[in-house]
């Protein structure tokens, strides 16, 4: 496949259900601690990688739970934040400063601060109080298992060990999944070279990644123009933008949310002939309950939007780690 080392891959998924253990530890740790809220502090692509953990920890607990935009949440922080918070943050490169900048800040209100990166030398790595560390590039494996076993602990969540058990399969899994994908992927890619627009749809636990994806991939590494909406809006105000010639991404949880896709995804279908739908329920976990699946859906569309990616880099000749202004001028 295009630019995609199947071993490499393998090993970066393994490297992350590895940190089960030490996650595990570090919530034994701060609840005999007192640990009386959680905020989950991101800027940009980290912060929107933060709103499916959010979400699942939302609907399932009365545990404060809260995903922060890390400059605004410097300014404007909650009153609750302090002393017994644990303050999460995920860093792919390890230096964006509007993030390190508010660990500095969180570590100063009295709030320990843990960080998931693979840069174990980096700023942010040394600055909060515990680092994380694998060679993964995403951070739905640590997160799920960071929330699942609070929830657990707290009598919230039924079958924690078998769902920890079961992520050992996802190395494997996730590679044939891309494989599926990639054909998909390069269709979709192929039809869409001089597409200079794309509507993304999403909901639910993958609500943040459509964000991410419309703002981080679409936008940031290819310049394209794009309206990302959450399904339950969509009614509101952003159906006008659709036409004939409209390409609408709709990515598709297993979870509570499926109604609010599957409304967006008739309307669409009548009044555009471009719809693309990318559902993670099309896609096999072997070795995975059917009642963990939901909780899976951010990292299964992940892998195949990341297909999708590699396939527009190669029609529009664009690279991904092209950019005009990001981390190029001052700002």
């Amino acid at each position: 496949m295009l630019k995609f080392d199947e071993e490499e891959h393998r090993a970066q998924v393994a490297s992350a259900v590895a940190l089960r253990p030490q996650i595990e530890k570090l919530i034994t740790d701060r609840r005999s601690k007192g640990l009386k809220n959680i905020y989950l502090i991101g800027s940009g692509g980290s912060y929107a990688a933060m709103l499916p953990y959010e979400y699942l920890m939302n609907s399932r607990t009365e545990f404060p739970v809260k995903a922060v935009i890390a400059p605004e949440f410097a300014l404007a922080p909650d009153p609750g934040f302090g002393e017994g918070s644990l303050a999460v943050f995920a860093s792919a490169t390890g230096t964006t400063e509007d993030v390190n900048a508010v660990i500095r800040f969180a570590k100063e209100r009295g709030a320990y601060t843990i960080g998931f990166t693979g840069e174990a030398e980096s700023p942010f790595a040394t600055e909060v109080d515990e680092a994380f560390l694998s060679d993964a590039h995403h951070y739905d494996i640590q997160l799920a298992l960071l929330c699942t076993f609070l929830l657990s602990e707290r009598g919230e969540f039924t079958g924690y060990s078998e769902f920890a058990e079961q992520l050992n399969t996802l190395p494997a899994s996730l590679v044939e999944i891309a494989k599926k994908a990639d054909p998909i992927a390069s269709a979709f890619a192929e039809a869409h070279k001089e597409t200079g627009y794309h509507f993304v749809v999403g909901s639910g636990s993958v609500w943040g990644f459509a964000y991410l994806y419309s703002m981080c991939v679409l936008e940031e590494c290819q310049w394209l123009h794009t309206t990302r909406v959450h399904a339950a809006e969509f009614f509101h105000g952003s159906l006008e933008l659709i036409e004939e010639d409209t390409s609408v991404i709709l990515f598709v949880p297993e979870d509570e949310s499926r109604p609010l896709m599957e409304r967006v995804d008739r309307f669409t279908r009548r009044y555009s002939a471009d719809v693309n739908r990318f559902d993670a329920a099309d896609y096999p976990l072997p070795g995975v309950d059917d009642r963990f699946r939901g909780l899976l859906s951010p990292l299964v569309v992940d892998t195949v939007a990341e297909r999708i990616s590699k396939h527009l880099e190669r029609v529009r000749d664009h690279d991904l780690k092209l950019r005009r202004y990001y981390r190029v001028v001052e700002y």
